[in-house]
């Protein structure tokens, strides 16, 4: 009973040291400090648009399949230029030109409402050769897609669908603020809004009809009708027309000397009845 008692004992005394040592020997492990993340970049901000939209405008509009007149006949107020597509057919070209530049390029329209077609002069369009007339609205039409926030990235003279050569149908394209502004060198027109725009296909309000520079150079002058030349006469023929010439003369002055020569008889011949009177009346 007293070894219960003096075992119980010892082992109350050793037990917390054995406690304390054990904790001493194996201390927690400590928590790692956590990696502070990185500062995340922040997303480049998207550009901003140089043309605003209108509020008819049908943006991105899946269900127009890039059907341009319909386009147009939707915005509204563009009837005079879908009437013009047509009779030029050069909404053909720009369709056939639209299904070929789908992997790359597109197209861009600039398009007049019909207030900017009634700053004409009447009857101006159709004061125009047909060719003149399919060139007006092909420079409407740049080869190329243009987004509205990058028209501040093309180089001018920027090129159009009627350029046939590099100094030909050109214009001069100038974008600063919220504002781009179009030079034809005979007109200064703002883009206004914009109608409507996809990945390959951009069609912009343009406030004026753009006349293209070439419309105004003086024409060259007409060339001045030739006068048919006479055939000259054959020397011989010549030789024989002036002996029957000289033949005619020759006898026109022997017939007149004749005359003359019958006036004077007749003048002898009256004197001498009126001598021959005289005298008798004097016998």
């Amino acid at each position: 009973m007293m070894k219960l008692i003096i075992f119980s004992f010892l082992l109350l005394l050793f037990v917390p040291i054995f406690s304390t040592t054990t904790s001493a020997q194996s201390p927690a492990a400590a928590p790692k400090p956590q990696a502070k993340p990185a500062p995340a970049t922040p997303a480049p901000a998207p550009a901003k648009p140089l043309v605003p939209s209108l509020p008819q405008s049908p943006l991105s509009d899946s269900s127009s399949n890039q059907d341009i007149i319909r386009i147009l006949r939707k915005a509204k107020s563009f009837n005079t230029l879908i009437r013009l597509l047509k009779t030029t057919q050069i909404i053909n070209q720009v369709n056939a030109q639209l299904v070929t530049t789908k992997s790359g390029g597109g197209l861009t329209i600039l398009a007049p409402d019909d207030g900017a077609f009634s700053q004409l002069k009447a009857g101006y369009f159709n004061s125009l050769g047909d060719r003149q007339q399919k060139a007006l609205i092909q420079f409407h039409v740049l080869p190329v897609y243009v987004s509205s926030s990058n028209f501040d990235s093309l180089s001018n003279p920027v090129m159009t669908l009627a350029s046939d050569s590099p100094n030909g149908y050109q214009i001069n394209v100038t974008a600063y603020g919220n504002s781009v502004n179009i030079s034809t060198g005979v007109v200064n027109a703002t883009l206004t809004g914009i109608v409507y725009t996809d990945k390959t296909l951009a069609i912009y309000h343009v406030d004026k009809v753009l006349i293209p520079l070439d419309f105004s150079k003086p024409r060259p002058p007409a060339p001045a009708p030739t006068l048919a030349k006479a055939p000259k006469a054959d020397k011989d023929n010549s030789s024989a027309d002036d002996d029957d010439q000289g033949e005619l003369n020759k006898a026109t002055s022997a017939a007149n000397s004749i005359n003359l020569i019958s006036i004077r008889g007749t003048m002898l011949v009256s004197l001498g009845v009126a001598l021959v009177a005289a005298v008798t009346f004097s016998i």
